[in-house]
């Protein structure tokens, strides 16, 4: 099995030139399941997520427990990690100072089998020797192809959802219309949460252990919470832009309709109805304006009225 994963990791020691032949061609084991987004290609260059499922024989006595309750061995853990990472040693020698720490996050499922979640890959290992046809590890097989699989997968539709909101969030001040662009982004957000964005798979279990690994080995929560500090700074901005152009709005209102309103109440109590009279008050007000835009709050108004243009 490992050699295959090696094989679609594109690891040096395999000729990742050529694609999987014979019974591992990828165009007869995904046949009526999936497509192959480019057939011409050779199949180990796409890099895709695997997931393995290995029991062990008898005289494979690294992966076993030392009886039912026995202890189960170091190495074992060990040949869970080269699954999960579809390396060798020699591919890739783990550093033995963070083993402990990159070993840890193994999930144990319970005594007779453990399941391990990094980025490129997970991996299932059985912890007893398989007995064959109607050994409890055809249920095994059975859970990770169905429940845990779809852990696995929620978590990668999470990842892409997230990259795409990455991707949109960079792209916020490519328009001028930042009011639009941050509102469609809030929505996405919303939509995804509403959605997609779920800690939990099952009530209870090992389903939520694997779809909670593998937002860690991603790091989807911490980015999702970036994500939503960075689009509240965004809506703090638009409320801030729509505030000063409501100022504005109410600025341009008083300095235009003061002047004029006061000169057309004077007319008005003195009774004149004079065509004459009510164009020297015209003139005056339109004066009275000119004259309160050179003030600084007139300067202030006249600029966030050009600011609120350019926005729009």
């Amino acid at each position: 099995m490992l050699p295959i994963l090696r094989v679609l990791a594109g690891r040096r020691s395999n000729s990742i030139d050529a694609p999987l032949t014979g019974p591992f061609d990828p165009a007869g084991l995904l046949a009526g399941i999936a497509d192959v987004r480019d057939p011409d290609a050779p199949f180990a260059i796409a890099r895709p997520y695997t997931i393995a499922f290995m029991t062990p024989t008898s005289q494979q006595t690294p992966a076993l427990r030392a009886g039912l309750e026995g202890a189960m061995p170091a190495s074992a853990d060990r040949w869970l990690w080269q699954l999960a990472s579809r390396s060798t040693p020699e591919d890739f020698p783990l550093p033995p100072e963070t083993a402990g720490e990159q070993l840890k996050e193994a999930v144990r499922i319970s005594a007779d089998w453990s399941a391990l979640v990094l980025r490129q890959g997970a991996a299932f290992l059985g912890h007893r020797t398989d007995t064959g046809a109607g050994d409890f590890f055809e249920f095994a097989a059975l859970h990770s192809r169905t429940v845990y699989l779809d852990a696995l997968l929620l978590g990668a539709l999470q990842r892409d959802h997230i990259d795409e909101l990455t991707d949109e969030l960079s792209e916020v001040f490519n328009s001028s219309q930042l009011a639009r662009r941050v509102a469609a982004l809030e929505r996405n957000i919303a939509v995804f949460r509403s959605t997609y964005w779920r800690q939990h798979l099952t009530a209870h279990g090992p389903a939520n252990d694997l779809l909670l690994a593998f937002q860690n080995q991603h790091r989807l929560p911490a980015r999702f919470h970036e994500i939503l500090a960075e689009a509240a700074d965004y809506s703090r901005l638009v409320q801030t832009q729509e505030s000063q152009q409501i100022s504005g709005a109410l600025g341009v209102l008083t300095i235009l309709g003061l002047p004029l309103g006061t000169a057309l109440s004077i007319l008005q109590v003195l009774g004149d109805n004079s065509v004459p009279d009510l164009l020297i008050a015209l003139t005056l007000s339109i004066a009275a304006t000119a004259g309160a835009l050179t003030t600084r709050y007139g300067r202030l108004v006249l600029s966030s009225l050009r600011g609120s243009e350019e926005e729009a």
